[in-house]
């Protein structure tokens, strides 16, 4: 029988019998470890899990085999995430270089800095993060004012970033900033690649409400990196940030949905365990939470192809949304427990943690009210 995601034959029954394999042996510890509010768990086991990972050439499967990739078809990555997702595998570590950064690279990057960045990713040995929202630069990204100036063949950065996820672990960011001198909104900006580990530069973790830091301020002060660490030309940083993005609403948002998929089920089982299940409203609420994640899978197949649509505009709306709206429906399927804490330190368990973590969904990443506004003005043409 054909596969109906459209891979090719065997590399689904290959992807599956391998995580089957890894994930009952060395590494059978990290199975359903990670995912929003969770990211302190386990990470030396998760990044030992990508680099495992990657010397069996299973991450960066889309990528050329130059960089270590398969050249693998968009229909047969999505076979390799729905099988990641079956088998509870982790939450990866290296989604950031894996699905942003490096497709950037290979967009706009140079030989040199393809060979220079994209085999580490490949093999899970330098993580990113993303160096783009500012105190007075979150949604409105185009007013930017982090600076770069070149200084005896570096660029020098002075700046502030904010809610840099994963910024405490990373070996690198990708940093928007302004290297034109009085340019305002969209001009001026470049796109620099800058190592994390040296004396200017700062991180500081942001305590979120289930008590972790998976987000941070990064402080740039006279931190530097080389000359040639530049996506793109000068002054046309706002191009490559908006393909970066693209590239976040594309075929990583899959990768995205393993963990969604790990959560629903979750919440349906404690439905059952705690007989909210026998609630018709919260039944009703559960099916439709399920109905809603099938769309969001659909919507993203949609954008597999080389010239998607208004698709793009409505992702980030539609998971932000309905995570926020799944994190509610968690507490609920808990009854009063939901509202008590493990332990006097505050100890919350996993949907306490999605609930409290899905708030922040609809404001990071674009808030909706920017993604709305976004959608009737240059989606559907409407006037401001």
């Amino acid at each position: 029988m054909p596969d109906p995601s459209g891979a090719a034959p065997g590399l689904r029954e290959e992807a599956r019998a391998w995580l089957e394999e890894a994930l009952s042996g060395e590494f059978a510890h990290v199975r359903g470890l990670g995912g929003p509010g969770r990211e302190h768990e386990g990470h030396d086991l998760r990044q030992a899990w990508e680099r495992h990972l990657g010397k069996a050439g299973w991450t960066c499967l889309g990528w050329p085999e130059r960089y270590g990739g398969r050249a693998a078809s968009l229909e047969d990555q999505v076979a390799f995430y729905e099988e990641y997702a079956r088998a509870d595998a982790p939450a990866r570590v290296g989604h950031i270089g894996e699905g942003l950064i490096g497709p950037t690279i290979l967009e706009f990057g140079t030989d040199e800095q393809k060979d220079r960045f994209l085999p580490p990713i490949q093999r899970g040995e330098e993580l990113w993060c993303q160096g783009y929202s500012e105190p007075e630069a979150g949604s409105d990204l185009a007013n930017v004012q982090t600076k770069a100036h070149l200084e005896g063949g570096e660029w020098v950065i002075t700046g502030q970033k904010v809610w840099t996820s994963l910024a405490h672990v990373a070996d690198w960011c990708f940093v928007l900033c302004r290297t034109e001198p009085g340019s305002q909104r969209h001009r001026g900006l470049s796109y620099l690649l800058v190592p994390m580990e040296q004396p200017g530069v700062v991180v500081r973790p942001i305590v979120q409400l289930t008590g972790t830091s998976e987000f941070n301020e990064v402080f740039f002060d006279g931190a530097r990196t080389a000359a040639g660490n530049i996506l793109g030309a000068p002054g046309d940083g706002w191009r490559v940030a908006m393909a970066t993005l693209g590239h976040e609403r594309g075929v990583s948002t899959l990768g995205q949905q393993i963990g969604f998929r790990r959560e629903l089920a979750k919440v349906i089982e404690t439905a059952r365990s705690t007989g909210a299940i026998d609630d018709p409203v919260l039944r009703d609420r559960l099916v439709r939470s399920w109905l809603e994640l099938e769309v969001m899978r659909l919507n993203a197949l949609r954008m597999l192809r080389p010239d998607p649509g208004p698709e793009v505009s409505i992702a980030k709306l539609y998971w932000s949304e309905w995570h926020r709206r799944l994190g509610e429906l968690a507490q609920a399927v808990q009854g009063r427990a939901g509202l008590v804490a493990r332990s006097e330190e505050g100890e919350l368990n996993e949907l306490q943690r999605l609930y409290l973590f899905s708030r922040a969904d609809t404001i990071y990443a674009g808030s909706s009210e920017i993604q709305r506004n976004i959608i009737a003005e240059r989606t559907l043409g409407l006037p401001r």
